[in-house]
């Protein structure tokens, strides 16, 4: 079974990025949106990868449109509304689907790592997944769940 390292993702740029960048490090894998209820948590995982960088942690943003519309613009419009109103300095990717027969390859891989409460489909914006050192997925979080009460349990992979 493949591990998180072993995808690729392209960037906000348009540069396909191997997620070995990323090897040895703790992950958060969110699937954002600029227009969403819980877009603030933008501010929350900007805070968790600005405290945990340095012990070898990074969050990882995903946009994805595919509920209810509510991540429209386009790559250059997603990193200036993210860096002007959040001040993200954690990596963004292009946007992706996460269900469906387009759904990205990595986000199949965490669904069917970790299922949900209503099985592995993701049901909105700012599902989060959590991986170890070693690239096993070992937590989901609906999108309530707060980037800082996630804090412990991450400290604790670090």
């Amino acid at each position: 079974m493949p591990g998180v390292y072993d995808f690729t993702a392209q960037s906000l740029a348009g540069e396909d990025v191997s997620l070995t960048r990323f090897e040895g490090q703790v992950l958060l894998i969110v699937n954002t949106a600029s227009a969403c209820g819980f877009t603030p948590q933008y501010k929350g995982l900007e805070q968790l990868h600005r405290d945990f960088a340095p012990r070898g942690f990074a969050v990882l943003g995903f946009p994805c449109n595919q509920f209810g519309g509510q991540e429209p613009g386009n790559a250059t419009q997603i990193a200036e509304f993210c860096e002007s109103k959040y001040d993200v300095t954690f990596p963004m990717f292009a946007k992706i689907d996460v269900n469906g027969s387009n759904a990205h390859p990595l986000f199949n891989h965490l669904k069917n790592a970790k299922s949900g409460l209503l099985g592995s489909s993701i049901k909105w914006n700012f599902t989060k997944f959590l991986t170890d050192r070693s690239g096993g997925v070992v937590g989901r979080y609906a999108p309530t769940a707060t980037p800082e009460g996630m804090r412990r349990e991450i400290e604790a992979l670090l």
